[in-house]
C-alpha cells in the first residue's frame, strides 16, 4: 500500500487527490483519502494575452499552499503535480513553475495535450469497465482545451488535444448574459473546427461509446438528472440519451448567470463558464451521432478522470 498525492491544475480549477494505492492480486485499486477542488481560474485572460495574470497566479499559489498542508498531514509518499492548457499557452509559465516548486518541493509538470489525453483515459477506464469489442471515446472537456481519446481494453488507440474549453470560449465569444445567437454561432464554428482537427488524428467514426469527464460534463449531467444537490454517486456512470443531454445543455446555455447560480448543484466557480461548456458538449455529441451513422445514441458521465490517472501514474 502506497499513499500518493495527485494535483491537476487546469485552466479553471486546481484539484487534489490523496489516495492509498493497492497493487496486490494483480490489480490496482485507488482508495480516496482526500478529494478537493478550488476554482482559481488560472487561465484568466490567457487566450487574449498569452500570459498568466498576477491575480490568477496568486489564487493558484494560495490553493497550492492549502494542498501542501494536506499532503503533509496525510504523509503522502509520492507527489505529482500536473498542469495543462493554460500553463502550456502562457509565455510567463516559468513564474508559475517556480512558485509551485517552492510551495510543494516537487517540479510541476506542464504536460502536452497528448499526455493529458492519455492520463484522462487511464483515469476514466480505471473505473468504467471496457468490453473486448468496445472502442470508447473519452472526452475531457476542460477550461482551455478538450481532449479526444479513443481507446479499447488494451489502452489508448489515438488521441488529440484541441484548444476549445469553457473558459476560452466564454472569454472569446460568449460575453453577453445570456449569450446572443450570433455569439453562440461563432462559438459553435470554433467547436466544429476543433472536432474536425481532432478527427485528423482520432478516427471518431470508429467509436462505439462516448464517456465524458470533468466538471462541465458532470454539471450538465446533474442538470439533466435534476439532482437536489451535487451528488457524485448519482452522476458517475449515468448513461443518458444524447437528446436528454442536448436539452439540458441548451437549457444551461440559454439561462442567465443569475439563474444558473440558483441551481443547487452549480459550483459558484462554474456559473459564468458552464454555458460554454454546455455548448461544447452539445456540439460534440451531435457530431458523434452523425459520424457514427446514428450508432451512438447515449453518453456516459464519469467522476473519475485525469486526476485518477495522475495518481495511478505515480503509484
Amino acid at each position: 500500500m502506497t499513499t500518493v498525492a495527485a494535483i491537476d491544475c487546469g485552466t479553471n480549477s486546481i484539484r487534489l487527490l490523496i489516495a492509498d494505492v493497492d497493487r496486490s492480486n494483480g490489480t490496482t485499486k485507488l482508495t480516496d483519502l482526500v478529494r478537493e477542488m478550488r476554482v482559481v481560474r488560472l487561465g484568466q485572460g490567457v487566450d487574449a494575452t498569452g500570459e498568466l495574470a498576477p491575480e490568477a497566479l496568486e489564487r493558484t499559489f494560495a490553493a497550492t499552499a492549502e494542498y501542501a498542508e494536506l499532503i503533509r498531514q496525510y504523509r503522502a509518499e509520492k507527489v505529482r503535480f500536473v498542469a495543462t492548457s493554460a500553463s502550456r499557452d502562457a509565455r510567463n509559465r516559468q513564474v508559475f513553475v517556480d512558485g509551485i516548486r517552492s510551495l510543494l518541493g516537487v517540479e510541476p509538470e506542464v504536460i502536452s495535450g497528448d499526455e493529458e489525453a492519455a492520463l484522462s483515459f487511464a483515469g476514466a477506464s480505471s473505473v468504467l469497465p471496457i468490453a473486448s469489442d468496445d472502442r470508447v471515446l473519452v472526452v475531457d472537456l476542460g477550461g482551455g482545451s478538450t481532449e479526444f481519446v479513443l481507446g479499447d481494453a488494451g489502452g489508448v488507440i489515438a488521441a488529440r488535444s484541441v484548444d476549445i474549453g469553457c473558459v476560452r470560449l466564454t472569454e472569446r465569444h460568449l460575453k453577453s448574459d445570456p449569450p446572443t445567437a450570433e455569439q453562440i454561432a461563432a462559438a459553435e464554428a470554433d467547436v466544429d473546427a476543433a472536432i474536425t482537427e481532432a478527427g485528423l488524428d482520432v478516427p471518431l467514426e470508429r467509436s462505439t461509446a462516448v464517456v465524458g469527464v470533468a466538471g462541465s460534463i458532470t454539471t450538465i449531467t446533474a442538470h439533466a438528472l435534476k439532482l437536489p444537490e451535487y451528488l457524485p454517486a448519482a452522476i458517475h456512470g449515468a448513461e443518458l440519451s444524447i437528446g436528454t443531454i442536448r436539452a439540458a445543455a441548451t437549457d444551461l446555455l440559454e439561462m442567465t448567470r443569475a439563474q444558473r447560480a440558483e441551481l443547487p448543484y452549480m459550483h459558484p466557480g462554474r456559473v459564468d463558464v458552464i454555458g460554454a461548456g454546455a455548448l461544447v458538449w452539445r456540439r460534440i455529441l451531435t457530431r458523434m451521432g452523425e459520424l457514427s451513422g446514428g450508432r451512438i445514441i447515449t453518453a456516459t458521465a464519469s467522476e473519475h478522470d485525469i486526476l485518477d490517472g495522475i495518481a495511478l501514474s505515480v503509484s
